[in-house]
């Protein structure tokens, strides 16, 4: 946000030096100057409103079945139509929508904040904390992250035990992102604002938290970002292959899964659930491109 040259002449004569304004009014300015970035959070804003707020408009629920409507097509009664149980499309779509949308944005920041925290303590101790962390991202990184995912897939099962699914998915999203922040943190434990609070006697780890991570921050947002587009494919998957999110709920997977069985001679069952899928995903990625040339403009050039 630049003053204009009225405002910044006005300022100059009456002494006062215009305030500059901070780094987060600037990267919000870029940001919502893009179309990209208009478009996307727009976009995004809307598949939340519409996963959250949408249900309250509709008299059914996903756990309704309506014995009179067995696989009917849209209709004033029911929106998105309904499946072979008499379950309400729409109903169901939303319900899937939050429980992915919430896997997602959980999943990314967990997986981010684990590869802040694991890539800053290593670039910054070096040494044999460096080799014991950079073994176990190396070691993650070559596991078969899928396979054991499906595997521990029954721990996933029952009512409140999604959780811990965030949390095995957000251990296999970060170990990419730990090996750039280490090579940043590598190049900042060797400038002189970090030089300076280690003679004063500032304890490693709070130069790590206080100094090394928050420089960081611009690379740790967008990362964040995009990884809820992967976070919410890799559920989805993993639903889709009944390895995710467990009945009695519901998510994208669940509900591609289900849907593609009478997709030829039903596509409300399916083609509705998909479609969102591929705009929140869309919306995602144009925000996160918008984020990155907001905070890098020269990236874009």
């Amino acid at each position: 946000m630049t003053l204009s040259e009225e405002e910044l002449a006005e300022e100059l004569s009456d002494g006062v030096m215009p305030k500059a304004p901070s780094r987060a009014r600037v990267v919000a300015g870029r940001f919502f100057r893009s179309r990209q970035g208009q478009v996307g959070f727009a976009v995004l804003a809307l598949m939340f409103l519409l996963a959250f707020v949408g249900p309250l408009f509709n008299r059914w629920t996903y756990t309704d079945k309506d014995f009179t409507a067995f696989l009917q097509p849209p209709s004033s009664s029911h929106w998105f139509g309904t499946l072979q149980t008499g379950a309400d499309v729409y109903a169901l779509t939303l319900r899937g929508m939050q429980k992915s949308l919430v896997v997602g944005l959980l999943a990314a920041l967990v997986s981010t904040a684990l590869a802040a925290v694991v890539g800053a303590f290593a670039g910054y101790f070096r040494g044999w904390t460096d080799r014991v962390l950079s073994w176990v991202t190396n070691l993650l990184l070559v596991l078969p992250a899928f396979l054991i995912l499906a595997i521990m897939s029954p721990l996933f099962g029952g009512a409140g035990r999604w959780p811990l699914f965030v949390i095995m998915l957000a251990l296999f999203l970060w170990m990419v992102t730990s090996k750039i922040v280490r090579g940043m943190a590598i190049s900042l434990r060797e400038r002189e604002f970090i030089q300076a609070a280690r003679y004063m006697g500032v304890p490693p780890a709070r130069i790590v938290f206080r100094h090394v991570i928050p420089n960081l921050s611009s690379l740790l947002i967008v990362d964040a970002t995009l990884n809820v587009s992967a976070a919410i494919l890799t559920e989805t998957s993993l639903s889709y292959f009944g390895f995710g999110i467990q009945p009695p709920d519901v998510s994208f997977g669940t509900l591609i899964a289900d849907g593609s069985k009478t997709a030829t001679y039903a596509p409300w069952t399916f083609w509705f659930v998909a479609g969102l899928l591929v705009v929140t995903v869309l919306a995602v990625n144009l925000v996160g491109d918008a984020l990155r040339d907001a905070f890098d403009p020269a990236a874009r050039r």
